[in-house]
């Protein structure tokens, strides 16, 4: 295999540094362009560091090459074209990370050839990550799915779209997933949202990056969903892993989907990774991605390194899951479902 130049546009966020470190461990070398506010000086040092900010500031990028691009963090179409304007004729293959989101709130699982989500706001190439936000993340996928026809407009042949599923693992700092191994490790009596079969898909951060890379050895291009595991996983099975995993006495308590909706609790926000029955969010097919030698490493794995990196956080962190039910308001829903039963 020839070492390669990779650029990671991003690199330092969530699933950046996994990428960086595998590539090197692979003999790449390997440059990153951001802002330089996210955990600086993190990095190893061979890794050459261009700071700017995909808001217009890209002359770090000007009259360079590199073999490939990797374009973590982008959910506006003008990022991607600006980059794409300046890298054209100097890379060769653009990588854009994009999401399984640009499916939309699906009743079916998907493959890549599913119709993604169409845009329907005001000019996506004057939208700001502000205005996505103040959306409730509504234009996310939307504007992902653009984001993708720009990438491969500006390297028709050469762009692979990678579509993840939720991403999950040490370094997540949503905590969609890490709510599950926190709140089992904690013990007692744990709402488990809906039926044991329900199906959940997601991907370890590392899975993914490791992949992207050995996509980016291959010259792979096209489309693929990114999610795992390689089988089908209901919740049950996921939590009575974790369980396993941390070697907790919890005891979990099934809740129907039914008196969760009377009780007002969400799926994926209040009830993390779980989407319902109804949702097809959980049911992609990942034959391509397999096909490509995508892998999953266990889920006790996921499990033990997530609860010992969120206990590694400050304990104000620790403090604040951002994802998942406060300890009182699960304990709220448990009682009425209690009374109830």
């Amino acid at each position: 295999m020839k070492p390669s130049r990779i650029l990671i546009l991003g690199g330092t966020g969530f699933t950046g540094p996994y990428q960086v470190r595998y590539a090197l461990s692979r003999g790449h070398k390997v440059t990153t362009f951001n802002r330089g506010k996210t955990h600086p000086g993190e990095l190893p040092a061979e890794v050459e560091q261009l700071v700017g900010d995909r808001n217009g500031k890209l002359d770090a990028l000007k009259n360079r090459q590199w073999d490939v691009v990797i374009d973590n963090p982008t959910t506006l179409p003008a990022w991607v074209r600006d980059a794409a304007q300046l890298l054209k004729g100097n890379v060769d293959r653009y990588i854009f990370i994009s999401t399984i989101s640009v499916y939309g709130e699906v009743k079916q699982g998907v493959d890549e050839s599913a119709p993604v989500e169409k845009y329907e706001g005001p000019d996506p190439y004057k939208e700001t990550l502000e205005a996505m936000k103040a959306s409730g993340y509504k234009t996310y996928g939307p504007l992902k799915a653009l984001s993708e026809k720009e990438a491969e407009k500006w390297f028709p042949g050469k762009a692979l779209i990678i579509r993840p599923g939720l991403i999950v693992g040490p370094r997540d700092e949503t905590d969609r997933f890490t709510y599950w191994p926190v709140r089992i490790d904690r013990g007692g009596e744990v709402l488990a949202p809906g039926n044991p079969n329900d199906p959940v898909q997601f991907i370890d951060a590392r899975d993914l990056a490791e992949w992207t890379i050995r996509m980016a050895e291959n010259h792979e291009t096209g489309i693929y969903n990114a999610t795992g595991p390689a089988k089908p996983l209901g919740i049950g099975v996921m939590l009575d892993g974790i369980k396993d995993a941390g070697k907790s006495n919890a005891n979990l308590i099934w809740v129907s989907e039914e008196f969760l909706t009377q009780q007002k609790v969400e799926a994926w926000s209040d009830m993390p990774v779980w989407t319902g029955k109804e949702s097809g969010l959980a049911r992609a097919s990942i034959s391509r991605g397999l096909s490509k030698g995508l892998t999953f490493r266990p889920l006790s794995d996921t499990t033990r390194d997530t609860l010992v990196w969120f206990k590694s956080l400050p304990q104000d962190r620790q403090s604040k899951l951002r994802a998942g039910l406060t300890a009182e308001r699960e304990a709220e829903v448990l009682a009425a479902w209690h009374k109830r039963a």
